[in-house]
This record gives structure tokens, sequence and C-alpha cells, in this order.
């Protein structure tokens, strides 16, 4: 009489299989900061029009190795945060966060912003 494949080897075979997808699914859920690239997040949006020579831009970025801000390296906490003063120059100002992975892959945020004191804003 053929009893066929045992229910031991059944068993076995399944929980293996499900070993397999569960690690191909752990892989590829820690593989997505690989996969996405240098993240920059500015938490405040500040306005165009200043009439403060200084201004901070604070945000996160996240799976990165360098971070520069007008091609000054700045540093991130821990947490992948900063927060960094712009001093603005008369008039137009140009800020420009460019984040780089290890991979070379690179991210750029910018923003402007005009400086007028206080005696020229109408």
């Amino acid at each position: 009489m053929d009893e066929g494949v045992p229910f031991r080897t059944i068993v076995k075979l399944l929980f293996i299989g499900v070993g397999l997808v569960l690690i191909v699914l752990y892989i590829s859920f820690q593989a997505r900061f690989l996969i996405s690239g240098p993240q920059i997040t500015l938490n405040n949006e500040l306005p165009l029009l200043q009439n403060q020579r200084q201004v901070f831009l604070s945000g996160e970025a996240f799976n990165i190795s360098h971070l520069w801000i007008n091609d000054r390296q700045i540093y991130t906490d821990a947490q992948g945060g900063f927060n960094e003063p712009l001093v603005l120059e008369n008039g137009y100002t140009v800020a420009t966060l460019r984040a780089e992975d290890r991979y070379g892959r690179a991210t750029e945020v910018t923003r402007t912003f005009v400086y007028a004191p206080a005696s020229f804003i109408p």
C-alpha cells in the first residue's frame, strides 16, 4: 500500500518555504534605504523676504554620507537632524543643500531669500 509523502516531510517543506519567504521580505524591507537614496527634509519653510541678516535652515537628512550647504560641509546629529545658520547677503541669496550617499547618488534642495532690512520693507 502506497502512503505517498509522509506528513513530517510536508510540514518541514512548509516551514522551510515560509522561512525563505520571510527572509526575502525582511531583506527587501531593509534594502529600501539603499534603493531610495539620500533624502533631505526641511522642517520650516522660511518666507522669501527676510529682514534679518541670519536665518537658520533646519531639517533632517537620511541615507547620506555627506551634506553641504552652498558647498560648505555641515554635519548632522545621531538622528540625522541639522540646524545651520545662513548669513544673507544684501539682496538675493540662494541656499542649496546637497546630500550624497556612499554610492555617489546626490539630491539637492534649493531655497531663495531676499534680504531687505526692516527700514526698506514697505
